[in-house]
């Protein structure tokens, strides 16, 4: 099958690209022009029409709290891309993305590629995905070599790096090789939809892993 035979997937892309395309760049030339080659890419990909790819859906211990995001995000402005999501979600494939996990994290962290060279819907050029966090959360430093990343929040408050609190529709730009740790919210949990630019073997490859730091600066201390 291919993207336009399952209106679901495609309706899911138009919803990033109207996020891309209306959503405030804050005055922010890096974060405009960062959604401009988003749009590029996602247009390319919906105009290609591509396939699909037939992945074994999965769960994993976060995502018990789905259901709670999926609520915070009904009542939020970017409550048409969480609803689309709902009605794939028991299509999506949730993983770690990473060797080695610590077991604290693993109970509590995951994610789900819906477009890139993995799929469900296929693409060279550009990830999109969504990424889960339970409340009460610390995603370690790491940093991303040669791929440019950008955060939305969907549903739940969080904090990158300890330097300010974002709400539902905040956009958060990670250039390539910026070091940034996620923290979440005390009461709920955290989904956010990202997105990936970058050269093709890098997102097919992208070897994620956590930054070496010492113990006492993980800790925030």
């Amino acid at each position: 099958m291919q993207l336009r035979d399952v209106p679901d997937w495609a309706y899911l892309l138009q919803e990033f690209d109207s996020l891309y395309r209306q959503s405030s760049s804050g005055g922010s030339k890096a974060i405009r022009s960062h959604r401009k080659r988003v749009r590029e890419a996602l247009s390319a990909v919906i105009d290609g029409n591509p396939e699909l790819i037939d992945r074994q859906p999965q769960v994993k211990p976060v995502t018990a709290h789905l259901g709670r995001a999926f609520e915070i995000a009904a009542r939020a402005g970017v409550s048409r891309l969480s609803r689309t999501l709902e009605r794939v979600s028991h299509l999506l494939t949730w993983e770690y993305g990473y060797q080695s996990v610590p077991k604290a994290l693993a109970q509590k962290y995951a994610y789900c590629e819906i477009l890139g060279s993995i799929g469900p819907i296929r693409s060279e050029r550009l990830i999109l995905g969504f990424v889960l966090f339970a409340p009460n959360t610390v995603y370690p430093r790491h940093s991303h070599h040669e791929i440019e990343e950008s955060y939305i929040s969907v549903a739940g408050a969080w904090s990158e790096n300890e330097m300010a609190v974002y709400a539902p529709g905040s956009m958060v730009l990670n250039m390539p090789g910026h070091e940034h740790r996620i923290t979440t919210g005390e009461h709920d949990p955290c989904l956010l939809a990202y997105a990936w630019i970058g050269p093709d073997e890098r997102l097919a490859q992208p070897g994620m892993k956590f930054s070496k730091v010492r113990k006492r600066l993980e800790q925030g201390i």
